[in-house]
């Protein structure tokens, strides 16, 4: 049966040698056969006769060098597609590096080759030419099958073809059944939600009856949907298993543990010997997570956050008990990661006061109680105002003031994201244009917005350029703030949109940098001109070397990619002179201004100016 072919192109003997060697003792060397050239022009002859799964090209060879003849390759429609991977000792810079790929490389080795490596790579070449073999043998056979099929093999064809037909719909429909009867989560093998609720009503009535205490822990992983974009799905489901895992090794034999789905975990403690044995079974479960996960080779680091009612003081039905648990597992979630929240009735009264902030906030744009607060973002070496950010206020009728912190959360609950974001481009323009007006106050001052997920869906560019168009400012007027851990939902598209919007001449910048997960193949790929160092490294500077380290290395690979740098959460001269050494290019903070409204801010200016 024939093999995959690969051809290894080298001038040099020995290298050649050495590397037909290795792949002729690879763990898979039986299933490929190796061709060698000592230059181009015998790589160009035997891609005339043979067909090569792939070439490992030398790229120093006298004559012809391996650009030349990747090109040449390339350019013969026989082995246009042939995949190529060159092997240098000499050109390892980005710049060849660069120049390899665009000659359609398919990627670029240093030599010394690491044999694992090498073996890694081709074999998925290998695998694919065995597949596109094993594609046309099937072709040939189905044809010459075809061309020989007697009336009576059709006959029979047909016979089985009915009967396999027929077999199929009767395993589909015993799957089905057993699919309505299934108690399990596929994934985890744990409980699933329908099982874990008939568990839970017999336990309550056991407990009801018997007067026994009974704990529901709702458990949920922090910040997975951005650990779970980052890993890929198999590496989400792996790190769901092990978090499976890691949950039945903290509690009980007796207790019930149940996956309801995605991040979210129950475990059902029955014949509780005291509350606080459910809270230990909490606190056991966080510390399992403080271990590092390895997905993939890779180091993954996740805590839990853990909601516990308890029977009968927190419902005496599941509904009550499940959502209790809940409220209390969101508090959690919200007051500290990686706790064990009891629920309280006060989360009640929260939950009562969110649904009125909920039902207010669909009337706060009608009623005009929106106003942008404004923070300066200044120079560090000048102390020249460089821009400010857009930051927004609701004027509350009944809690007073009230910073988007307290309140967007249940805008994007209640769908509110988008309207408001726009009537803050909106307002941003307005007050632009208003600054240009006024005897040039800052006339050519950028106000940056912050921008959530929801408006890059909802035609962000369209709204942005109404409002510029509307307001008579220019795109230079505008920057967009997203964060860095809401970005990376969804990279492609953002990057889609943020592109089309920075092509028009507005400048973006990744706020909180420094919290989410984004590599820096993501970074290079947007279209972005700032990076705002998160305000969490800014805070201990001076006091923990660390954070030093972060900020330095972030600004070092902002200078890697031409993007300018801005310090969140500036509130010393000692953290402001760090941040200068360290060459970050702008700081905002309260140690120059708090945020504040336009005319205080434009007063501010000239006052400072005056004096």
């Amino acid at each position: 049966m024939l093999k995959p072919k690969v051809l290894l192109v080298n001038d040099h003997p020995a290298s050649l040698l050495a590397l037909q060697t290795l792949l002729v003792n690879g763990p898979d060397a039986g299933s490929y056969d190796v061709v060698t050239a000592d230059s181009g022009a015998a790589a160009l002859r035997e891609v005339l006769t043979h067909h090569f799964a792939v070439i490992l090209l030398d790229v120093s060879m006298p004559g012809m060098d391996g650009f030349e003849t990747a090109e040449t390759i390339h350019s013969h429609p026989r082995s246009a597609a042939t995949p190529i991977i060159f092997v240098t000792a000499h050109y390892a810079d980005e710049m060849n590096r660069l120049k390899g790929y665009q000659q359609g490389a398919a990627d670029y080795l240093i030599s010394p080759v690491i044999p694992q490596i090498l073996y890694s790579k081709i074999a998925v070449f290998i695998e694919l030419e065995k597949k596109n073999m094993q594609l046309q043998a099937q072709k040939e056979e189905l044809a010459a099958l075809n061309r020989n099929m007697q009336v009576q093999q059709m006959e029979d064809l047909k016979r089985i073809n009915a009967a396999l037909e027929i077999e199929i719909v009767e395993r589909r429909q015993a799957e089905e059944r057993a699919n309505a009867l299934a108690t399990k989560d596929p994934l985890t093998g744990l409980l699933n939600r329908r099982s874990l609720t008939e568990h839970l009503e017999h336990a309550v009535a056991r407990a009801s009856r018997n007067g026994e205490r009974l704990g529901l822990l709702f458990l949920d992983m922090d910040k997975f949907k951005s650990i779970n974009d980052t890993l890929g799905h198999d590496g989400g489901d792996e790190l769901l298993l092990q978090v499976a895992s890691r949950i039945t090794g903290s509690v009980r034999s007796a207790d019930v543990v149940a996956r309801l789905g995605g991040d979210e975990f129950v475990v059902l403690m029955e014949g509780l010997p005291s509350y606080n044995a459910a809270a230990e079974v909490g606190r056991k479960i966080i510390r399992a997570h403080e271990t590092p996960f390895s997905i993939a080779s890779q180091s993954i680091r996740t805590s839990v956050s853990v909601g516990i009612s308890l029977f009968p003081q927190d419902g005496t039905t599941v509904n009550e008990l499940m959502r209790s648990a809940d409220l209390a597992m969101y508090h959690a979630k919200k007051e500290r990661t990686g706790t064990v929240q009891f629920f309280r009735e006060e989360l009640n009264a929260r939950m009562v006061e969110r649904c009125q902030i909920e039902h207010e906030l669909q009337h706060a744009l009608e009623n005009n109680e929106f106003e942008l607060y404004y923070q300066p973002k200044v120079e560090a070496n000048t102390g020249r105002i460089a821009g400010v950010e857009a930051l927004l206020r609701w004027h509350h009728p009944r809690l007073g003031l009230l910073s988007g912190g307290q309140f967007m959360d249940a805008a994007t609950d209640t769908g509110q994201v988008v309207p408001i974001g726009e009537w803050v481009i909106g307002a941003a323009c307005a007050q632009a244009r208003r600054w240009q007006d006024r005897d040039g106050i800052f006339p050519n001052l950028p106000i940056a917005v912050n921008i959530a997920i929801p408006q890059i869906y909802a035609g962000l560019p369209d709204v942005i350029e109404r409002s510029l168009r509307q307001h008579q400012v220019p795109p230079s007027s505008l920057q967009l703030e997203i964060t860095e851990s809401l970005l990376i939902e969804d990279v492609e598209k953002a990057t889609s949109v943020l592109r089309e919007i920075s092509e028009s001449g507005i400048t973006i910048a990744i706020d909180d940098f420094g919290t989410g997960y984004s590599s820096l193949s993501v970074l290079k790929a947007l279209p972005i001109d700032i990076l705002k160092i998160d305000q969490s490294f800014v805070r201990d500077l001076g006091k923990d070397l660390g954070d030093n380290a972060i900020v330095e290395a972030i600004v070092n690979m902002a200078r890697a990619l031409a993007l300018r740098v801005v310090a969140e959460g500036v509130e010393t001269r000692e953290q402001l002179d760090i941040l200068r050494d360290l060459g970050c290019d702008e700081h905002q903070g309260y140690f120059y201004s708090k945020p504040m409204p336009a005319h205080l801010l434009a007063g501010q200016y000239l006052q400072a100016t005056h004096a």
